[in-house]
């Protein structure tokens, strides 16, 4: 990450919001545990579509509408995890700052996003998909993204 970023970790770190994060005993790991409920419901969101898109999972649903239905969790979660990602990033900024992996994870999450809203959305929405080719590279692509993002995420609470 550039160093001319470092002010602005800084300031984050230095906010109201971030210290009054990091010197309580218990919000942190409650906006944590939060967190990673939410990651646990998107990924579950993701994966249920994904793996009906490979055709591995929940065969007799079509395709269009499991997504339809697992939209409103997926979208939800995300809401949930933005907000407190923020949160938890406030309060340690600069060790965020100093960690690849909030780097990786940061760079992830837009491209994961935008695939999940503009790609993956439009494709598997059809209710006329079947398991082929065209639901399987999207699928694939969905997963690596969503997965990248998530193992970028929890590498960062085990690194220095």
């Amino acid at each position: 990450m550039s160093p001319d970023w470092l002010p602005f970790f800084e300031w984050c770190e230095a906010s109201w919001l971030g210290q009054f994060v990091r010197t309580s005993i218990w919000l942190f790991p409650v906006i944590e545990a939060i967190h990673l409920l939410a990651l646990s419901s998107l990924g579950g969101a993701v994966l249920l579509v994904d793996l009906r898109a490979l055709g591995l999972a929940l065969t007799d649903q079509p395709i269009g509408a499991l997504a339809r239905a697992a939209s409103r969790w997926l979208w939800w979660s995300t809401a949930v995890m933005l907000v407190t990602g923020v949160l938890l990033f406030m309060s340690e900024a600069v060790k965020c700052f100093h960690n690849p992996a909030f780097a990786v994870k940061i760079a992830a999450l837009p491209f994961a996003l935008g695939y999940t809203a503009f790609i993956r959305a439009r494709v598997l929405r059809d209710d006329a998909l079947v398991t082929g080719t065209k639901s399987r590279l999207v699928a694939l692509g969905s997963i690596a993204l969503w997965f990248t993002v998530a193992a970028a995420g929890r590498w960062i609470g085990f690194s220095s």
